[in-house]
């Protein structure tokens, strides 16, 4: 196990708020006690306050539902039909957000006077980010949810399934509320996180592993089949042993069945056709002395008819020219009779019985390598190469275990680098997080990052990361969420994301009721670390202390009207002597108090010089 063994202060240098995209407004109509409300939003630390049952979770709730959460009807405001939010987005252009939406069929538009930005937001699967960036554009994505239940997303003005707002929703939010504590509980989530945190050079260490890993994984998963499936392919070897030598020995070619089919249809009917052949050419031109007129007798003498009186009307030159074209022919079919009556077979039964035993063996290939000749021939040209690979398995699988033994190696070395590469990793994120915990009114807690080598592995090398709290000095360090109140989950997590924000940034974090069971110095300690993840994300964080509200740059209060509803008019942002009110109210309950003005006034000197 990693324990922590150094405090080491962090601050991230890395530019904030427009770099990944941040939420500029969200509007919400008929959720929870909210008849109508719009919460400005954009860069930096925001922070919602307001009196108890006012509706400040509904802004969760609302980015919720934004980002795929499943609906309920009992999230609909009584009365109404349906509730409806609508959260306003800017985010690169050129990002994985913009083209999942564009994937989707939506758009998104560019914002007027929108500059370059320096970064992507989150990337790929697993939370991985990238960098990027590009001319900011507007995405704004709604859902309804009926009173019934049913749920309605759009996405860049386009309907969507739902889960396309849980994809977005894990690029763009990370929501930490009493029950919502889900980004890092599990084992894969916290590995991601520490993989991340470790920096370049472990990234460099992790691409080595995975390349080698996938060639290990392919070359293991063919020795695998090839041995798994010996008998099988032994018995298709014998198989195609059989099927290329009946081939062979009849060697059929493209098209002989047709051909032979042809032929024997001529054969069986020879004495049909002789006898047809030669009464049409007895009738064309016959060879006895009979007296019958054929077609040539006929023809000729029309036509030395006609030219015995041609002379006299020029009318009759082409009939004779076509006469004359007739006779010339008739005489050549009459040719053509002859040779076709030549050379019809006197005896063409033997052949036939050829032609017909031919076709039989064809046959035979036709319905056990077919159906047709065609496909056997496409078979045999096929079969050779597969047995010749099927005959060659036991070469294959010797190759295969010499190369699986190296390749072996290379992955565990690369494996046990991973191991150290993280354990290192560990003891830093563990140091850094506790120091943290210790500002947070959680003084003696740590946070313990456990690595693990077993001895399976996958393609995340032999390590299983666990995050443990030892809640104080002494005690058992135990799994995250097990142990501890919301409020300090909140806590944690919020001390963690610090520490994260600087090489794993989020483009915005959600905290509700992160300061439960705190106050005094520790919550402004609270206050403090939102301000600096407020350096490199957007911050939303729903309180009641004041000490974490001086420290907002947009402080908004949310406010019952006497009906117990909000609306429009209940969301205000507040600047100047109404902000120092909300502030005195929430440190005395009295908006109007001396003393609380007083100490509004300075605990607001005290953030705002700390931002300078």
């Amino acid at each position: 196990m990693v324990k922590a063994t150094s405090t080491v202060q962090v601050r991230s240098k890395r530019p904030a708020h427009g770099v990944r995209g941040v939420i500029d407004e969200i509007t919400i109509r008929d959720l929870g006690v909210i008849a109508e409300a719009v919460l400005p939003l954009g860069a930096g630390f925001t922070a919602v306050t307001g009196e108890t049952g006012a509706g400040k979770t509904m802004v969760v709730q609302a980015l919720g539902l934004l980002t795929g959460e499943r609906a309920v009807a009992g999230q609909v405001r009584v009365g109404s039909a349906q509730s409806w939010v609508e959260g306003r987005w800017r985010v690169p252009l050129q990002s994985a957000v913009a083209e999942r939406v564009r994937d989707a069929g939506g758009d998104i538009d560019e914002v007027p006077g929108g500059g370059a930005t320096g970064g992507d937001e989150t990337g790929g699967s697993g939370g991985a980010r990238g960098a990027g960036g590009g001319v900011l554009g507007e995405l704004i994505l709604s859902r309804s949810v009926s009173g019934e239940g049913r749920s309605r997303a759009i996405v860049g003005g386009r309907s969507a399934p739902v889960g396309v707002l849980s994809e977005l929703g894990e690029r763009l939010v990370v929501v930490h509320g009493q029950s919502d504590q889900l980004r890092l509980r599990s084992s894969t989530a916290q590995r991601e996180a520490l993989d991340r945190f470790a920096g370049p050079e472990f990234a460099q260490i992790f691409g080595e592993f995975s390349e080698a890993y996938r060639t290990w994984r392919e070359l293991q998963t063919e020795l695998d089949t090839l041995v798994s499936q010996r008998d099988e392919r032994i018995r298709e070897a014998e198989a195609l042993r059989v099927a290329v030598g009946e081939i062979e020995v009849l060697a059929p070619q493209q098209g002989e069945d047709a051909a032979l089919a042809e032929r024997a249809n001529r054969l069986t009917n020879l004495e049909d056709l002789r006898v047809a052949a030669a009464a049409a050419r007895e009738a064309v031109s016959s060879e006895e002395l009979d007296g019958r007129a054929d077609v040539v007798s006929l023809i000729d003498g029309a036509l030395r008819q006609l030219e015995r009186v041609q002379s006299h009307d020029a009318a009759l030159e082409p009939i004779v020219e076509s006469l004359a074209s007739a006779s010339f022919l008739v005489a050549e079919i009459s040719s053509q009779l002859s040779s076709y009556l030549a050379e019809l077979d006197t005896d063409g039964g033997a052949e036939l019985d050829d032609v017909q035993e031919r076709r039989a063996e064809l046959s035979v290939l036709a319905r056990k390598y077919g159906p047709s000749l065609d496909d056997v021939i496409e078979y045999f040209a096929t079969a050779g190469p597969r047995l010749l690979e099927l005959d060659n398995d036991s070469d294959r699988i010797e190759e295969l275990s010499d190369s699986l033994a190296e390749r072996a190696g290379i992955v565990d070395a690369l494996a046990a680098d991973l191991t150290a590469a993280r354990s290192e990793a560990a003891a830093r994120l563990s140091a850094l997080v506790s120091t943290e915990l210790a500002a947070l009114a959680m003084g003696g807690s740590q946070l313990l990052v456990d690595v693990s080598a077993g001895e399976e592995l996958t393609a995340y090398g032999h390590d299983t990361v666990q995050f443990l709290l030892a809640a104080h000095e002494g005690a058992e360090a135990r799994p995250l969420g097990r142990g501890a109140s919301g409020g300090e989950l909140s806590r944690i997590m919020l001390a963690i994301e610090v520490v994260l924000a600087a090489s794993d940034p989020v483009p915005t974090f959600v905290f509700d009721e992160v300061d439960a069971g705190v106050g005094g110095a520790s919550a402004i300690e609270i206050g403090r670390r939102l301000a600096r993840l407020a350096e490199d994300a957007q911050v939303i964080v729903v309180t009641h202390l004041a000490q974490v509200a001086a420290f907002a740059t947009n402080h908004l209060s949310v406010v019952k009207d006497s009906d117990g509803s909000v609306t429009q008019s209940s969301v205000q942002q507040l600047h100047g002597e109404s902000r120092v009110a909300e502030m005195a109210r929430l440190l005395s309950g009295l908006p109007d108090s001396e003393s609380g003005l007083a100490h509004a006034r300075e605990l607001l000197e005290l953030a705002r010089g700390e931002r300078v």
